[in-house]
């Protein structure tokens, strides 16, 4: 016992070393949303004159007041994001895990047809001009909330996922005993299934969270209506013409005075934070099912 617990013994230097490539790898993410912050802070033309820094030579915080003077549009276009991405992960989790639980059932009849028409997309698909035709001249679907959310909901990667968890992790002897005690197929799925695939579910959750709450293509493509855009949607727009929001003045100014108050830089970055920060105080509640989602089909016996 006490040779296989030297064995397994990391060696004081190895820890180090290991802490110390963990303590790098959080720099490199964290050190990028610091820089992106202090550039909201910035002012014009510090940013102009000295470039991004980690401490500015002036602070400002012209750029919040400016989003706070479009509180309206910033507001709706983030009510919009959330709406997408709640209903859009319920929608998607609900879908994802049912078409995963029955293809990994072997007694079902179209198991092979199926498989392969989930599977084949993930390698080829129709591509954007396909897409654009279903969605708009097909299900009409163009200036609706449904653009946003339908086209995202269903992914093959994420089917393939959840029938590999359901065939390896839940046993069949399970499934019959229910089956012999008079339960459904929904009463297993919803009683049975799901309470064991809470790590499924959540890690499936956030894969989803992320794709709609970072979505701007969609938008792009079925939207033309400013009340359906989503925040990242404004950001994008912004990024590429700023005079996106200078077209929609809130103030009774003309429009070359409003552009020449606007901060450009600052506002972009500022914008970046406020959609960087709402989707990183959520992945805290999801990390340690996501965790235990990515590591369970590593654990035999």
């Amino acid at each position: 016992m006490n040779g296989m617990s030297k064995l397994n013994r990391i060696k004081p230097l190895t820890n180090y070393m290991f802490n110390l490539l963990f303590v790098i790898l959080s720099l490199i993410s964290i050190l990028p949303v610091v820089l992106v912050f202090m550039a909201s802070i910035s002012s014009e033309t510090s940013i102009a004159k000295y470039g991004y820094q980690f401490w500015p030579e002036e602070f400002s915080f012209v750029a919040y007041s400016f989003l706070w003077n479009e509180r309206a549009s910033i507001f709706q276009a983030l009510f919009v994001s959330v709406c997408v991405t709640v209903v859009g992960t319920a929608l998607g989790v609900l879908l994802t895990t049912t078409m995963g639980y029955v293809l990994s059932r072997l007694n079902f009849r179209g198991n092979g047809f199926y498989t392969w028409v989930v599977f084949i997309p993930m390698i080829f698909n129709g591509g954007m001009a396909a897409n654009y035709v279903v969605v708009s001249k097909f299900l009409h679907l163009n200036n609706t909330i449904w653009a946003l959310i339908l086209p995202l909901c269903v992914s093959s990667f994420n089917v393939i996922v959840c029938k590999t968890f359901f065939r390896t992790t839940i046993p069949d002897s399970i499934i019959e005993s229910v089956k012999i005690d008079g339960g459904g197929q929904l009463t297993i799925f919803l009683r049975i299934v799901m309470p064991i695939s809470k790590p499924l579910i959540a890690t499936i959750a956030l894969f989803l969270s992320f794709g709609y709450w970072n979505d701007w293509f969609q938008s792009s493509l079925y939207i033309s209506n400013k009340a359906l855009l989503s925040l990242q949607a404004m950001l994008n727009n912004i990024q590429k013409n700023i005079e996106y929001i200078a077209n929609n003045p809130s103030a009774g100014v003309s429009l070359q005075q409003y552009k020449n108050s606007m901060p450009t830089e600052p506002v972009r970055m500022a914008i970046a934070i406020v959609i960087v920060v709402p989707i990183a105080c959520v992945y805290p509640f999801f990390q340690r099912f996501f965790i235990k989602g990515l590591t369970i089909g590593a654990i035999k016996g």
